[in-house]
């Protein structure tokens, strides 16, 4: 099964980096953007009328469409304290449980909301009550579901992950991609022990 399903897994992982990544260039724009603002606000006392409105629809955009991303690496939030102390079995059967019960229920209600919240934007072209501009947020608002159905798509790729790891025991591959320091000396720290595991036998 792990050989098969590890196309299909691999194959969703590099869509939601490929998205993700997409949007990450937001970041530098909002850096140099905020940037800026604090420059002219305080130094020149000549606050711009367009910074809010560019951080708000870009931070927005960023939010929505980089989570499917980084589920896809494993970098959300848990308590790991508790998680990585457990075999993976153990940690697959507790996160398939989560998915179920709570992970696709929540993002199926985020969809068909987001859905609602956007279709009805586009109807009457809802523009930004704090922008002196009156710039459109309908396309923000169509982010929404579409970040829920990025969402949906890796949660079956996850899913699947949590079913062939208690089948055999070892969590499949990932995408390598970019690590947080802690997670690259912990896979390190891992590699080594194994090393040593290895010479002793």
């Amino acid at each position: 099964m792990n050989s098969v399903a590890q196309p299909f897994l691999l194959a969703i992982d590099r869509f939601s980096a490929a998205v993700g990544k997409a949007f990450a260039w937001y970041i530098l724009i909002l850096t140099f953007g905020e940037t800026y603002e604090v420059f002219v606000r305080y130094a020149l006392n000549d606050p711009t009328t367009w910074a809010y409105d560019v951080s708000y629809n870009m931070y927005g955009a960023l939010f929505f469409m980089a989570g499917a991303y980084t589920l896809s690496q494993n970098a959300h939030v848990r308590v790991d304290v508790w998680h990585r102390l457990w075999r993976p079995r153990v940690q697959a059967g507790i996160d398939l449980v989560l998915y179920i019960l709570f992970y696709f229920p929540g993002v199926i209600a985020l969809i068909y909301a987001g859905y609602g919240y956007a279709g009805e934007s586009w109807r009457y072209h809802e523009v930004s009550v704090f922008s002196p501009y009156d710039i459109p947020i309908y396309p923000l608002k169509t982010l929404i579901p579409a970040g829920g159905v990025m969402l949906f798509i890796q949660g079956i790729a996850e899913t699947v992950r949590c079913v062939v790891c208690l089948r055999d025991g070892a969590w499949p591959p990932r995408l390598k991609d970019v690590e947080e320091l802690e997670t690259a000396i912990l896979h390190e720290h891992e590699a080594a022990m194994q090393r040593a595991a290895d010479a002793s036998h």
